[in-house]
């Protein structure tokens, strides 16, 4: 998938989600999408959506997570 399409499918998972789990769906598609991520700053990540660069730390922590999650047993193609 491309880098653009991949963005805009976050992008509108984000923008669909609930207020309250506007975060954790940020935290999702991180997830999901981890291994396309790999080579993307925080700061990219945040420009590309048009989110605050605070963000960018919570892009950061779930990118590091992915390892452990996945060595847990996590298929994120069922996210």
């Amino acid at each position: 998938m491309a880098i653009n399409q991949m963005i805009s499918q976050i992008k509108e998972a984000i923008d669909d989600a609930p207020r309250n789990a506007y975060v954790a769906e940020l935290h999702l598609q991180v997830i999901k999408h981890s291994d396309s991520l790999q080579s993307v700053t925080g700061k990219e990540f945040c420009e590309a959506l048009g989110i605050g660069p605070s963000f960018g730390t919570e892009f950061a922590k779930m990118k590091k997570i992915v390892p452990r999650l996945k060595a847990a047993g996590l298929d994120v193609t069922k996210i």
